[in-house]
């Protein structure tokens, strides 16, 4: 068994065993509401995080390869220059998608009053 097929059996058996214990009792779904919070919140740190590393490193890929081109053809550095932009404008436009992604992610956290009700709550009191 690889190390990627045993991390993702864990990672699957520990979201069923949350979801069991949210599903079992009323108190457990107010506590679980709160590591669904918790996890929008790492989840668009790591989102936009791995968006920029994609984007940054495909964007230097472009620019290498359009400098290369240029180098062995001066002549066609005009097109080539136009098709480069166009391609980052495109590669930028992924990570812009992310980063919208994660604004409408994060807009659904709610008040801090609320996560601390919630927290005091589900420690009963």
């Amino acid at each position: 068994m690889s190390k990627k097929t045993l991390a993702g059996s864990l990672i699957a058996i520990f979201i069923l065993g949350i979801t069991s214990v949210a599903l079992a009792d009323d108190s457990a779904v107010k506590a679980a509401s709160l590591w669904v919070y918790f996890g929008i919140a790492i989840a668009c740190g790591l989102g936009i995080g791995m968006a920029a590393l994609g984007t940054g490193l495909a964007m230097g890929n472009a620019i290498n390869g359009a400098l290369i081109g240029t180098a062995r053809n001066p002549e066609a550095s005009g097109k080539i220059m136009t098709t480069m932009i166009i391609g980052l404008a495109l590669i930028e436009s992924l990570c812009i998608y992310a980063l919208v992604i994660c604004f409408i992610l994060v807009f659904k956290i709610p008040d801090l009053g609320i996560m601390f009700d919630l927290i005091v709550k589900s420690m009963g009191g």
